[in-house]
């Protein structure tokens, strides 16, 4: 008995040792990096996509090439971004706003680095359902916004909603199916029925041997 809880105490260690090495281990030059991807993407870019809401502004905005908009975005948010990347992101926000009713708050951010690219989430409140944006950095000493999106997060009553709305549909189909199954299988028993018809027809229907002529006497 001891050798076996001392066997489950190793593996215990085992798999609490990996998944400590799991752990992502940022140097203090990326955290600072991390850190300022954060601040951009809560204190500007995040409020500078909000204000886009007038109809006239977007269609005007909309007709700038993308080197136009990003040189805007430099000089009037001070912050580097790829310019169609930016007028997605304003297209991205709109709709997201249409559907969580506008944006109340924003709220914890976290970012991780993958590769070239920092990719920061941040939550975000909205008056009718939350959501979380999401904004891609380039990994160097520009931080230049890459990529913006905001996307609506289900509630937890409408994800139960879905699933059990899935869950009748499959049992529904399940049953369909179980009814269509029983039905063929109630008409297995005329088959014999059936067939010996069609053979006993068949047997009716066969010519009878013509008789065999008498040979000429000599």
């Amino acid at each position: 008995m001891k050798k076996f809880l001392s066997l489950v105490c190793m593996i215990t260690c085992i798999f609490g040792l990996t998944a400590c090495g799991s752990e992502e281990t940022y140097t203090d030059y990326e955290q600072r990096k991390m850190d300022t991807a954060i601040q951009i993407a809560t204190q500007y870019v995040i409020p500078s996509l909000e204000n886009f809401e007038d109809e006239a502004a977007l269609e005007s905005f909309s007709e700038y090439t993308a080197d136009e908009v990003a040189y805007m975005v430099q000089e009037n948010v001070g912050i580097t971004v790829d310019g169609y990347a930016y007028k997605t992101a304003i297209e991205s926000f709109n709709s997201a706003k249409k559907s969580i009713g506008g944006i109340t708050a924003v709220g914890d951010a976290e970012a991780a680095i993958d590769d070239d690219q920092i990719i920061v989430h941040v939550d975000v409140t909205g008056a009718k359902q939350n959501a979380q944006a999401e904004v891609i950095f380039t990994n160097d000493m520009f931080l230049s916004m890459e990529s913006a999106a905001l996307n609506p997060v289900e509630s937890m009553g409408g994800l139960m909603t879905k699933a059990a709305l899935n869950t009748l549909i499959g049992m529904g189909t399940v049953f369909v199916m179980l009814i269509f199954m029983s039905f063929i299988i109630s008409l297995i028993k005329y088959v014999p029925a059936l067939l010996n018809g069609t053979s006993k027809k068949k047997k009716e229907e066969a010519p009878k041997a013509a008789p065999t002529p008498a040979v000429a006497a000599a």
